[in-house]
């Protein structure tokens, strides 16, 4: 028997509503994938901007230091601006290189909770510290940005330069900071870092199964779309390999 036009007519529009609907899923895929890259690329670039810039302001703050000495106890008249200036250098070297402190993951860790926990669960307590830190550098942002406007109308002594200058460093320094946590989570969900502390710090077999476990975690996030993108997926790379 014969199907009916409509019929044949309906099971043929549902046949490409399914096939767009994985064309769609595939493309959220490739646009997961890509955001995720540039954002990593961003975040690398700022926080070589924060380091470079940390590196500058310590070199300022040690020299005006040592030329402060030299003139204090060799040449018997301290000078008025260079201790400010040292000091204020000293807190934007602090809160700037906080950004490589939280991207290589130099501050300090409970370890023994790394050894405790399964390698699969890694990732989510990275994720609970990320959101901690989140938390904490936003908080620094909001008040840093507040202290330094409302203290605007002050001025260093002996340079006549606002004091917000100086207070500025927390809210910048808490940005650059915030944007290396979320790179830091980023790069080890989608396994491009080892998760968790130093390679020598942890037994062998739980370094394995980390690197297994973040190489499920690095699919998870590449398939964004869910298990609909798969079928599209395999048609793609059929229609290709044909």
């Amino acid at each position: 028997m014969a199907m009916p036009s409509s019929t044949r007519t309906l099971c043929c529009d549902v046949f490409v509503l399914h096939n767009n609907l994985n064309s769609l899923c595939f493309d959220y895929d490739l646009t997961v994938t890509t955001m995720v890259e540039i954002f990593l690329r961003f975040e690398r670039l700022t926080t070589r901007i924060a380091l470079i810039a940390a590196v500058v302001m310590l070199i300022i703050s040690v020299t005006l230091g040592f030329y402060q000495v030299l003139t204090r106890f060799l040449l018997d008249q301290p000078s008025t601006w260079s201790e400010v200036i040292s000091r204020s250098a000293m807190i934007w070297c602090v809160f700037l290189g906080a950004a490589a402190g939280f991207r290589g993951g130099f501050m300090m860790s409970v370890e023994v909770i790394y050894r405790l926990m399964p390698a699969r669960r890694l990732i989510w307590l990275e994720g609970l510290i990320a959101l901690c830190c989140a938390i904490v550098l936003l908080v620094l942002v909001y008040y840093g940005t507040a202290m330094a406007i409302r203290v605007k109308t002050q001025m260093l002594s002996g340079l006549g330069v606002s004091i917000s200058w100086a207070y500025a460093a927390m809210p910048v320094g808490a940005v650059f900071a915030l944007i290396s946590v979320v790179g830091r989570l980023l790069a080890q969900a989608t396994g491009s870092e080892r998760i968790g502390p130093d390679d020598s710090e942890l037994p062998e077999e739980q370094l394995a199964r980390q690197g297994k476990a973040g190489g499920e975690a690095s699919s998870i996030v590449e398939s964004g779309a869910g298990s609909g993108a798969n079928p599209g997926l395999a048609q793609r790379e059929g229609g290709v390999r044909q």
